[in-house]
């Protein structure tokens, strides 16, 4: 179960990434509604990650909590808001896509 929060934690975290781009191009009203969100996905974000991390090792945990992020919110940058694509972004992505399964499948 502690496993399933924490990659629900990392959904949320790419969800703040995407409030603080989404904010970024926005004003006025909107602009906040989208600092807002941020705030909510990140408070959502770090609960379920310290109620995950009670039963997973810190080591393992933060790296999988920051892997899922970091894959989640460069595909949003590429699929949203069209950030450049190249070989090697890719690869990188996947690297560390495969470093994450590598975790969960050593973690005891």
């Amino acid at each position: 179960m502690n496993w399933i929060m924490l990659v629900v934690a990392g959904l949320f975290e790419v969800a703040f990434a995407f409030c603080l781009g989404k904010a970024k191009e926005a004003t006025g009203t909107d602009m906040y509604l989208w600092y807002s969100g941020f705030f909510i996905c990140s408070t959502i974000s770090f609960v379920l990650l310290i109620k995950a991390m009670q039963t997973i090792p810190i080591g393992t945990g933060y790296a999988v909590w920051t892997g899922i992020g970091a894959v989640g919110t460069v595909l949003v940058g590429i699929f949203v808001f069209k950030d450049p694509t190249n070989f090697w972004r890719v690869f990188f992505i996947i690297t560390l896509i495969g470093s994450v399964v590598g975790l969960k499948a050593v973690s005891h």
